[in-house]
Parts: structure tokens; sequence; C-alpha cells
């Protein structure tokens, strides 16, 4: 059966999506072409950014009703990329809070796709 592996992210301008997930992610494409950029990530997924206006078949729609998330261990760590993220310049649109499954803040990239980072509520822990 085949497993998908690969998330791409449709973007207005490929060459500064690059940049920004080079920046935010702190490593460089494993592929990049001037429309694409791919990026391996160490839990095995790869992450593409592709210039929607060369995609086939034609995008007809963008929303953010898909997230990229980013887990880590504790909140002190979804603290420290929040401060980071908004320093960076990144928009955010939910500040750092605790959810029925952890606690989380959301971000935006260039083309408004949803950048969530959490740290799972650890099992029974109360809310």
């Amino acid at each position: 059966m085949a497993n998908p592996n690969l998330m791409i992210l449709y973007v207005a301008d490929a060459p500064a999506s690059r940049t920004f997930y080079a920046d935010l992610l702190k490593r460089e494409p494993l592929e990049e072409t001037i429309n694409f950029a791919m990026f391996a990530l160490d839990s095995g997924l790869l992450l593409g950014v592709w210039a929607r206006e060369k995609v086939e078949p034609a995008v007809t729609s963008i929303s953010s009703g898909t997230e990229l998330v980013f887990s880590v261990e504790t909140d002190g760590e979804v603290n420290a990329t929040h401060k980071d993220w908004a320093a960076r310049g990144l928009r955010i649109v939910q500040a750092p809070v605790h959810m029925d499954f952890g606690y989380t803040f959301v971000a935006l990239d260039l083309d408004g796709h949803r950048l969530r980072m959490f740290a799972a509520t650890p099992e029974g822990a109360a809310q």
C-alpha cells in the first residue's frame, strides 16, 4: 500500500517561501527549482513549496483548511518557539493556550498556511 510521505503547500512566491522555510526549519532544501523546493524533515515527512501558478492541474482554491503541525516535548519549548516566531515577524493567530490535546499556538506563513506548534498533554493530566 502507498504511504503518504510528502505534503505540498501552494505558494505565491516560491523563492520567498523557500527562504522562509529554510530559515524556519533550519535546513536547506533537498531539491529545488525556481518554482519548487522540497525539505526533508527529521520525521521522514517531505515538505514541498510549489508556485501555485505552475501547478497542474491548476489550483482552483487556496484555504486555511489544513495545518502543518510541529510537536515538541514541553510547554517551555512551545513558549520558546512562540517567542522566536513572533520575533521573526510571523503572524500569530492563536497565542499559546492549553487545549484538550495539549499546549499550543498557531502562526501563519507567507501565504497564510497555518503552522501549529504543540506539546501533547500527558495522559491523565488535569486541564
